[in-house]
């Protein structure tokens, strides 16, 4: 050990790395030399070798102990909203807004006009109410946290904590993660009460159910599944004038937030938030890096009186949001007021025109010749817990892998400087490219091209 720590080599590393992480690495690089010697993987005759080597082991070492775990990686799944590759990607101006009020002090919490404490939901709050008055909405209020399970459970808690809340079993659905709305119920001590069945749910089921305990109406969009065939389910409209009768607010976890009409990418069934609001729901929770396309976070908007009692619950400081997320739901929300759609990565993936992403898998397919590639018309899935079973046509370049099977061929993929994320199907690697920005279609290419079979 004293003899690899006074190698000239070494003793470089130190300046670099620092010399307890160097120590600690030279630990683990001996250890398995070591080991190697133990399992007669290394005689007396390369010893000597392995001596010479030991430097350049704990430089690779410590390399690799210095790469962050968290990586930016390309996604060519053709799942637009994948959870596990991080859900919507934010855009250049979303980041540059995030450094500009993360790299000093910003006003947070902090009343530039009046010289005192200030609130950190007013920042979003301001264009919320901007975005909703151009879509008729005068009378709603916007809270912000850490994300939309948090938006639910926080609701439940501040209307509902001791009281009943009444939901159809055909919604009682689990997301990512085991997140079950009956769990979260539990959790916020409000009470479940079902109605109806898993397929088929009536207002009157509701109206039978209130009682003097009910605090409120719950409808959960069923944005991950669908029930099909003998089905029934009330209009929101029927939901919410029936909460008017009686003087119970109906709340509703719209789950994926959109703030666009998807019916013009033909996108059929998916509400958005002011559809909502429109007909008369006093509570939405919705995501914020869903089909918002921003940074993650759950949103409450509705009746002010609602969201006021909602902020002033003890668990909103607990789960709050914080100065990243505020500034990136700020750069978000004024793209869209701007109505530059295609600023926020999301929408534009979903706007790409067809034709496009064709002729963008061609020129990728013309230059791997070696992998036989191909160009294979797909789907696009939406993803994410968004949309349930909705796509948008797309293309993919199907690549054929060698002797090594296509597994092997992904797993290379992974593991590039930048890895690239692809799925498999029969047999083939898949690089749908309507969820890869274009910038990268050049580095898909170098790599590609730089894979031996």
């Amino acid at each position: 050990m004293d003899e690899l720590l006074r190698h000239d080599a070494v003793q470089a590393l130190s300046g670099a790395y620092g010399r307890a992480s160097v120590t600690e690495a030279a630990r683990v690089v001996l250890s398995d030399l070591r080991a190697a010697i133990a399992r007669g993987e290394v005689d007396d005759a390369g010893l000597e070798g392995a001596r010479d080597g030991l430097a350049a082991a704990l430089c690779n070492k410590l390399e690799q102990d210095a790469q962050c775990s968290l990586r930016r990686v390309i996604n060519a799944t053709g799942v637009l909203i994948h959870t596990n590759l991080g859900r919507s990607p934010l855009s250049p101006k979303v980041v540059q807004h995030i450094a500009e009020i993360t790299t000093g002090y910003s006003n947070l919490e902090f009343d530039l006009e009046k010289g005192e404490r200030g609130s950190r939901n007013q920042h979003a709050q301001n264009l919320f109410e901007r975005l909703f008055a151009r879509h008729g909405i005068q009378e709603a209020r916007t809270a912000v946290v850490n994300n939309n399970a948090a938006a639910v459970m926080l609701a439940l808690a501040a209307l509902a904590e001791g009281g009943e809340v009444i939901v159809s079993r055909g919604e009682l659905v689990e997301i990512g993660g085991s997140f079950r709305i009956p769990d979260i119920m539990a959790r916020s001590g409000a009470i479940l009460h079902e109605v109806g069945t898993t397929n088929r749910t009536r207002v009157g089921d509701y109206e039978q159910a209130i009682n003097e305990r009910t605090k409120l109406l719950l409808r959960v969009h069923r944005s991950n599944f669908e029930i099909v065939g003998f089905t029934e389910r009330p209009e929101l409209s029927e939901l919410v004038e029936l909460g008017r009768r009686k003087g119970i607010p109906v709340m509703e976890d719209l789950g994926s937030g959109a703030l666009v009409d998807l019916l013009e990418l033909g996108i059929r069934d998916e509400p958005n938030v002011y559809d909502s609001l429109h007909a008369g729901v006093a509570l939405v929770t919705y995501s914020g890096d869903k089909l918002l396309g921003g940074p993650q976070a759950g949103l409450l908007s509705g009746e002010p009186a609602l969201v006021q009692k909602i902020a002033k619950h003890p668990l909103f400081r607990a789960l709050r949001a914080d100065k990243l997320c505020y500034a990136a739901l700020e750069a978000t929300l004024l793209s869209y007021l701007r109505e530059e759609y295609d600023e926020i990565p999301l929408l534009r993936m979903m706007r790409t025109p067809l034709a496009e992403v064709r002729r963008r898998c061609e020129a990728l397919a013309a230059v791997v010749p070696e992998f036989a590639a191909e160009l294979l018309p797909t789907e696009a899935m939406i993803g994410g817990g968004a949309a349930a079973g909705k796509s948008l046509p797309s293309f993919a370049v199907a690549l054929l892998p060698g002797a090594d099977g296509a597994n092997a061929l992904a797993r290379r993929l992974r593991e590039l400087a930048v890895p690239v994320i692809a799925r498999v199907e029969q047999d083939r690697v898949l690089l749908d490219l309507r969820t890869v920005p274009p910038e990268e279609d050049a580095y898909l290419a170098q790599v590609l091209r730089g894979l031996t079979l």
